[in-house]
């Protein structure tokens, strides 16, 4: 299995737990979890595959769940360990989403996927990962797949924030020049997708779709106006987030979606 070397350099440099405690960025976290917390139950056991360094596996290790956890990236890793405090239910492993061969089968009652589908450029590996996860799943367990999403990236990186030129990636190849699907490749990084390629992909399996959430929607297009408001403000935004965050008319414009499915037994 080749790994991504531009993978491993990124997430070397990457400051994850950041990302996520900004308070735009953290529309993301609270919305996952609270997702997640409505599928958990007492004495459940959660596999997350592509843990990152961590930062919903000890969010639910410190509630009292046990938390196996599998990260790529060796720098990730390291910041896990030290992230892991004495007595919590967690252990990290290195290892690849496409081969959890070292996981029984039926394992699992929660298996989370949030981060790997972001850096899989083929359906071929992201089948893979995707039927690898579901695999260490218990028949009738609740997987959680993540996907950054195009339009929400090409709105606020190309159009909002100039950050990437959108005439350019047309020239490259990179954007459809008529449905501005994007193309991606692994010096991109990041695999962008619509609604539509994750829908096909999951033709492959036998599961029940329970949610398709836009789990960040327009946080990081407002990342200021979010991250000026005060506590008040951002309760109430996020109350009309979690409101909308799956209606149909607004699901494509998110960076990060999450796709939520169980396990047919």
């Amino acid at each position: 299995m080749k790994t991504n070397q531009y993978l491993i350099d990124f997430y070397n440099q990457y400051d994850e737990d950041s990302r996520l405690v900004l308070r735009h960025g953290s529309v993301e976290f609270l919305t996952t979890m609270r997702y997640i917390k409505e599928y958990l139950r007492p004495g459940d056991r959660v596999l997350e595959v592509g843990a990152g360094t961590g930062r919903y596996s000890h969010a639910l290790a410190r509630q009292g769940y046990a938390v196996d956890a599998v990260e790529l990236v060796e720098h990730n890793i390291d910041v896990f360990r030290q992230n892991t405090r004495s007595g919590e239910p967690v252990t990290i492993t290195q290892g690849n989403a496409m081969d959890l061969s070292a996981f029984p089968d039926n394992e699992y009652d929660i298996t989370l996927l949030l981060g790997p589908l972001y850096h899989l450029y083929t359906a071929k590996d992201k089948l893979q990962a995707l039927s690898e996860a579901i695999r260490v799943t218990k028949p009738g367990g609740v997987i959680f797949a993540a996907y950054v999403i195009s339009d929400g990236c090409l709105l606020d990186e190309g159009f909002q924030r100039g950050n990437i030129s959108v005439t350019e990636y047309i020239k490259k190849g990179l954007l459809d020049p008529s449905t501005f699907a994007a193309k991606s490749e692994p010096k991109d990084l990041f695999e962008l997708v619509r609604k539509e390629d994750i829908d096909e992909l999951m033709t492959s399996f036998p599961v029940d779709r329970l949610h398709y959430v836009a789990a960040d929607g327009c946080a990081l297009f407002m990342r200021e106006a979010i991250d000026a408001m005060d506590s008040s403000t951002f309760e109430l935004y996020l109350k009309y987030h979690f409101s909308v965050c799956e209606r149909e008319d607004l699901l494509g414009i998110t960076s990060h979606a999450v796709d939520i499915f169980r396990k047919v037994s």
